[in-house]
């Protein structure tokens, strides 16, 4: 868990963590339990550059154990029996140790911040490690870079922030699914999503969405207010992840969220922000008068008369002349400036011995493509409680609203509002004769989706724990815990008359309610001590049992009386279905580390997983993991350097295993009812058994180094790793003649193998003017190593080969535009003189070659200025808008036309990669075809934040501690060779799909202004 000390709140925090488990407030000297002298000291502690007064300090006398802390306002009070002058230690997390003589006197103490402390504690399974010590590949994240970015969720937020790290959002619209890859993607049919667990509780990432948006998934991470985040862990390698066993093999985040400080007054804190999101530049289509003049050439080109050309007078029978034609713009009524606001309020605080953070937020935003909308209510509540000497209690509580306005996005014409928009015609007028909508080629009439779209979905959501942990000897703990993640998502909507799917139905609605409840128990023993001063020795073993219910209950009705009436109830036709599901896992865990004067690290671990989803035989999975690691800086003939401040040599292996993404009863036979005859109840087989249906393993290696330079105003962590994962878990096709589709079974090998590199860089550190320089990059290369039979994804244009990475794109491949003819010419791949499926192949796949972010942050007395850039490169898009939009005539009045047609070939000689316009021969018909396979790298500025923090004298005649204001803007810029409007979109949440463009809206652009005050 990393800290910016730089700010006092979270230094707070972390104090109190350690003050909880210390000794009390103004201790007696234990050196002389009956003193003879009353000596009394009394002092005031600041931070050395603000003069804020520094909470939680530690005073301690030399050479003993008697000490006290600051309170409130910085102050102590010293009380012990040893004569003037002595002297004491003052302490603090993130500042200089100092070692001052007290004669009597009250002293004001002035404590520097420590740069080589700074960020040293991290969070790690079950339980925190000095960075120092930390062996695995883990990466922390601040969450002060990412407090006042505008994203519905905070796993958008992580994107380019931590190296090995992929994030891609599928869509612009707020609180859509995301894809998250932590080193690549590890299986196929199975999830390869992280696990992510909130203060203990392991949370669910999977969308509980049953009314289809077109592929598309709403993200049930949003549910979390990124407000309440404390700081988040990425745990990467298999030594950091494998003590969560079985759902460790795609990587681990660990979420801490805000908790109160000890000793200290309550602390009010409010940031607020509006602002207002707006589409980038969009798709550029042809004019009506360029529309024409593309069919009157298709037609010409097909050897048909020029006389009887479509777009010709009206007196002849055609359309009129090219030039007499309109140009109605829908993609500009279809995209909206939307609009931002949030406001999150907590108090926190504590005495000595409880600690607190109530926290409340609001936010809602309105997505550019309209009918979208999302907004978010959240409480949030930690305590802790200090029971006496040796036990402690505490619980973790979230409760949250979204609400969400959807619309069909991604395939299909029914209902898609952007395809209405985006593929009509532009000449195509939006009204008939009689005022009536007009509907073209198949889509609603745009007017008509925009005012009528009726689909919303609630999501009501509580997440919580609840433990108690005992020392029941000198460094011996014992730990309990029970969390609980119960969603209920709450969907609806209702189809009227004037839509497409309403009046072939008179009237559709659909109803589903979803319940998800993940519950779990956890014990917990540790033991750390350290003997003869160089032997530190930790211990850790456990147990969990965890339990997944999964209730959903869909009804849906047609041939209402009336638009009026949209409730199920009042359709003539209703139907409904039901369904339960439930899984469970037993764990048994156990850690041991030891390390050896602070140079020669050691860990290993054994984790055991049992679940309900395999076969009899196969139900327990094993995951081992070790690792070492050594500190050279410790070592002599470094200790004294001035160059190399910190070195340290990592390595480590393990195995993780997985089960998610299956059905939870994908090991047995299974037979399902309803299927009557005569009114009498029926039933048939649906599922085969596979007794012997097992684990999904990951095996991953790691070498690592973290080096320090110039005290640590230059730190580089560089990691390379390779991950094998066997056993994949797949749908394997059967014969029909056996009366099923498929059957899971473990079959299939892919292999990830990658580097990372984090630098992170002071580059001024002047008194009034500090310049840092954080920058991440990764490198993943994936592949199938085995796999019995290629898998086609759903659009027919990704597939799943042996020996190619995952998302490769299998198309055929043009060669080149003949510039004689100007018929496009297509790589006859097995040279049968003929173009068949045979000749299909991969070209490129939606996989980055490289991949990360930079961040520049300056501070200039209270002025601060971030700049963010992520940027991914050599990665491939299948642009299927374009397929559409650039069909040479094939389809007319169904589809619009982009300006990219106007390239085509038109005359002998002319050299471009747009083939003549016609409706015959390969030129347009042949698809998938490489020529829509495009480069999809980007650079992007991600983030500008720019604030100004009001000098404290101004602040105080206020009552406040700080005031700061801001303005933040994302997305701000784009520069890639994409020809779509953004290269960071895909037309389904199937895990399966990557890098697939079609009717997809893209991430908006924003501007807010916000406030954050603290008293």
């Amino acid at each position: 868990m990393k800290f910016n000390t730089r700010s006092p709140y979270s230094v707070r925090f972390l104090c109190a963590l350690l003050l909880a488990l210390s000794t009390p407030v103004l201790l007696k000297s234990q050196d002389n339990p009956k003193p003879l002298i009353n000596s009394t000291l009394e002092g005031t502690i600041l931070d050395a550059k603000t003069r804020e007064p520094l909470i939680g300090v530690s005073i301690q006398l030399k050479g003993t154990t008697h000490s006290s802390y600051t309170d409130s306002k910085g102050r102590f009070q010293f009380i012990t029996g040893q004569k003037f002058p002595y002297n004491i230690i003052v302490s603090y997390i993130g500042y200089e140790k100092r070692e001052i003589t007290a004669n009597g006197s009250p002293i004001e103490v002035l404590l520097k911040e420590d740069i080589k402390t700074l960020n040293e504690v991290v969070v790690v399974g079950y339980g925190t490690q000095s960075k120092r010590s930390v062996i695995g590949a883990v990466s922390t994240i601040k969450t002060s870079e990412i407090a006042n970015q505008p994203s519905a969720s905070f796993d958008q937020q992580i994107q380019g922030r931590a190296a090995g790290v992929q994030v891609g959002s599928n869509t612009g619209v707020p609180g859509d699914g995301l894809f998250f890859r932590i080193r690549g993607t590890t299986s196929i049919n199975a999830s390869s999503d992280p696990l992510y667990i909130i203060d203990g509780v392991f949370i669910n990432n999977q969308s509980l969405q049953k009314i289809t948006t077109q592929g598309q998934a709403n993200n049930p991470l949003a549910d979390i207010n990124p407000a309440d985040i404390e700081s988040i862990s990425i745990l990467k390698d298999a030594e950091a992840t494998a003590i969560y066993g079985a759902r460790a093999a795609n990587g681990v985040v660990l979420i801490t969220t805000k908790r109160g400080t000890y000793n200290s007054r309550p602390k009010i804190s409010l940031n607020t922000y509006q602002g207002a999101s707006w589409a980038p530049e969009l798709w550029d289509l042809l004019t009506g008068p360029e529309h024409a003049t593309i069919i009157n050439e298709t037609w010409t080109n097909d050897g048909k008369p020029f006389a009887t050309r479509p777009f010709r007078p009206v007196s002849e029978g055609g359309r009129g002349l090219p030039e007499e034609q309109q140009t109605y713009d829908r993609l500009n009524d279809v995209f909206r400036t939307g609009r931002l606001q949030n406001y999150d309020l907590s108090v926190s605080g504590g005495n000595d011995k409880t600690r607190y953070y109530i926290g409340g937020g609001y936010a809602s935003q309105d997505a550019t493509l309209k009918t979208n909308d999302y907004s978010r209510a959240s409480f949030k509540i930690n305590l802790d409680q200090t029971i006496n000497s040796f036990l402690k209690v505490g619980t973790s509580n979230t409760l949250a609203r979204s609400q969400r306005a959807n619309a069909r996005v991604g395939d299909g014409p029914q209902g898609g509002i952007l395809q209405a928009g985006l593929h009509t015609p532009t000449y195509l007028p939006k009204f008939n004769a009689d005022g009536t909508y007009a509907k073209w080629a198949g889509f609603d009439n745009l007017d008509v989706l925009i005012d009528n779209t009726d689909m919303q979905s609630v999501s009501s959501r509580y997440m919580g724990n609840i433990y108690g942990e005992a020392e029941i000897a000198k460094g011996l703990k014992l730990r309990s815990s029970w969390s609980l993640d119960y969603n209920n998502y709450d969907e609806f909507e209702y189809w009227n008359s004037l839509t497409n799917r309403g009046s072939a139905n008179k009237g559709l609605a659909a109803s589903s309610i979803s319940q998800n409840l993940i519950w779990s128990s956890e014990q917990t023993l540790t033991y750390r001590n350290t003997f003869n001063e160089n032997h530190t020795i930790g211990v850790l073993l456990g147990n969990s049992i965890q339990g997944n219910t999964a209730r959903q209950t869909f009804a849906q009705g047609t041939n209402f009386p009336s638009d009026d009436l949209k409730q199920i109830a009042s359709a003539a036709t209703t139907t409904s279905s039901s369904n339960l599901a439930e899984n469970k896992l037993s764990s048994f865990f156990s850690r041991i580390d030891y390390n050896y004067a602070g140079k020669y690290f050691l860990e290993a671990s054994l984790r055991a997983d049992g679940s309900s989803r395999f076969g009899a035989d196969k139900k327990w999975g094993y995951f081992p993991s070790a690792g070492l690691s050594w500190r050279v800086k410790e070592e002599s003939f470094l200790l004294n350097s001035q160059t190399i401040s910190d070195l340290k040599i990592r390595a480590s292996i393990g195995l993780t295993g997985n089960q998610n993404g299956i059905d939870n009863y994908a090991a047995l036979g299974l037979w399902q009812g309803g299927y009557n005859y005569l009114d009498n109840p029926g039933s048939i087989p649906v599922q085969l058994a596979n007794a012997n249906l097992g684990w999904e393993s990951t095996r991953q290696t790691n070498l690592g180094i973290d080096l320090g330079l110039f005290k640590d105003r230059l730190g580089i962590e560089f990691n390379v790793y390779h991950k094998y994962t066997e056993d994949l878990l797949l749908n394997d096709p059967l014969a029909p003649s056996t009366g099923f589709s498929s059957i899971t079974k473990n079959t299939g090998e892919i292999s990830n193998k990658g580097i990372e590199l984090s630098i992170n860089s002071t580059n001024i550190a002047a008194e009034h003017f500090k310049w840092q320089t954080n920058l991440n990059l990764g490198r993943n290369v994936n592949k199938i190593e085995k796999l019995p039979t290629p898998i086609d994804a759903s659009y027919n244009t990704i597939r799943m080969i042996e020996g190619y990475p995952l998302y490769s794109f299998f198309v055929y491949k043009q060669l080149y535009v003949d510039p004689q003819t100007g018929d496009a010419v297509y790589e006859d791949l097995n040279q049968d003189g003929q173009l068949t499926v045979a000749d299909k192949q991969v070209i490129g796949n939606a996989s980055p070659k490289l991949f990360g972010g930079l961040n520049n942050a300056f501070s200039f007395k209270g002025i601060d200025l971030s700049v963010f850039f992520n940027f991914s490169y050599g990665n491939k898009i299948y642009n299927n808008n374009r397929f559409f939009l650039e069909s040479g005539g094939t389809r007319d009045d169904r589809r619009a036309i982009n300006k990219n047609q106007l390239n085509r070939w038109q005359k002998p000689g002319d050299i471009t990669d747009v083939p003549r316009l016609t409706t015959q021969g390969t030129n347009y018909t042949l698809s998938p075809s490489s020529r829509f396979v495009e480069d999809g790298s980007f650079l992007r500025l991600s983030i500008v934040n720019l604030g100004y923090t009001l000098p404290k004298d101004l602040s105080r005649k206020v009552k406040a501690s700080t005031i700061r204001v801001y303005v933040t803007g994302t997305n701000l810029a784009l520069w890639t060779k994409y020809s779509g409007p953004d290269p960071e979109i895909n037309v389904t949440s199937n895990p399966l799909v990557q890098g697939y463009d079609l009717g997809t809206p893209p991430v908006p652009r924003t501007v807010q202004l916000g406030l954050n005050v603290t008293l």
